[in-house]
């Protein structure tokens, strides 16, 4: 068999004029806010609340507040498994750029950010849903999340990704409203207070088979922490202006998606339980969908099962028990 998966990287970027092409999933942050009447109020709402908390977290030589913006690109990769030509939308990601426009210069951010995947959707979304109807008590599939996981280390590990990015992905999540965090004394001057929760989750398992570690902060004047995952030292490997865009964009969404852990009225204490029900929060100017995300997020598993799970299921279990990580 062809061991050699390919990649097909497209740019766009993330403005006030940006709609979802046909292969990006609507439960999207990003796709989420860019439809309907209110889309272009939307976008330029948040990329507003991105630039103001990049210049609040940004303070020194920013007398005035405005010194910096942030543009985001909206990275799509599809993969070709089969050697044929036939791609399927494999994830989708956010890089952020930072204008200086005190010395008009135009920095890289971080690659990552926002995390979209159909295998995930596919993975939560069905299998797991599959596995454990009818059940008495919940239970994970065996092997879950590997084929997932393999796919993304070869993606990060492949010329494709080398060739358009410098440094690994960093992803940033929500925490989990079904665990406690506990703050520590370490503390960084971006990223804040350091977090431990009392317990793994899933998620961090799914991630953890994408090679990806994790830690948790609440950067200064934010009121949750957030779950940071990444290779190597997040803490050295980036620049406090890459971690600020980041936080800035990824903070944004998740006060618009989650308010009411993220633009909760009160600040996350030293024992720190996330509460969906939680009301209150402050709502932003900003319309999102909640209700149809969470219903599509079973239609985009079952279309991920459907083009890519079936039509390629024993290439791709071949490929997974072969593939060295």
């Amino acid at each position: 068999m062809n061991n050699e998966f390919t990649f097909t990287i497209k740019k766009i970027y993330l403005d006030e004029n940006y709609h979802p092409s046909n292969s990006t999933r609507l439960t999207t942050n990003f796709a989420n806010l860019a439809r309907g009447e209110s889309r272009k109020q939307n976008l330029r709402n948040a990329l507003k609340m991105i630039d103001s908390r990049f210049n609040a977290l940004a303070q020194w030589d920013n007398p005035t507040g405005d010194r910096y913006s942030v543009e985001l690109e909206i990275v799509s990769v599809d993969i070709d498994v089969a050697g044929s030509g036939e791609t399927f939308p494999s994830i989708e990601v956010l890089k952020t750029y930072i204008i200086d426009h005190k010395t008009n210069q135009r920095v890289e951010g971080i690659v990552g950010n926002n995390f979209s995947s159909y295998v995930r959707d596919y993975d939560f979304s069905v299998l797991l849903l599959d596995h454990n109807k009818d059940r008495p008590q919940f239970s994970i599939p065996d092997n879950f999340g590997d084929l997932h996981g393999k796919l993304f280390k070869y993606f990060v590990d492949s010329d494709s990704y080398k060739t358009h990015f410098n440094k690994p992905p960093v992803i940033c999540l929500s925490v989990s409203d079904n665990k406690t965090y506990h703050r520590t004394e370490n503390q960084h001057p971006v990223l804040g207070y350091e977090y431990h929760p009392n317990e793994s989750s899933l998620t961090e398992q799914y991630f953890k088979k994408m090679g990806l570690q994790v830690r948790y902060f609440m950067p200064p004047n934010s009121v949750a922490p957030f779950a940071f995952y990444f290779f190597g030292d997040l803490l050295n490997d980036y620049t406090n202006l890459e971690l600020i865009s980041t936080i800035s964009t990824m903070e944004t969404f998740q006060k618009i998606y989650r308010p009411e852990i993220y633009n909760a009225n009160a600040v996350a204490g030293k024992h720190y339980k996330p509460n969906l029900k939680n009301q209150d929060h402050s709502i932003t100017q900003v319309v999102y969908d909640r209700e149809e995300r969470s219903r599509l997020a079973i239609e985009q598993g079952r279309f991920a099962q459907e083009y890519f799970i079936k039509p390629y299921q024993s290439l791709l279990e071949q490929w997974s028990a072969n593939y060295a990580v």
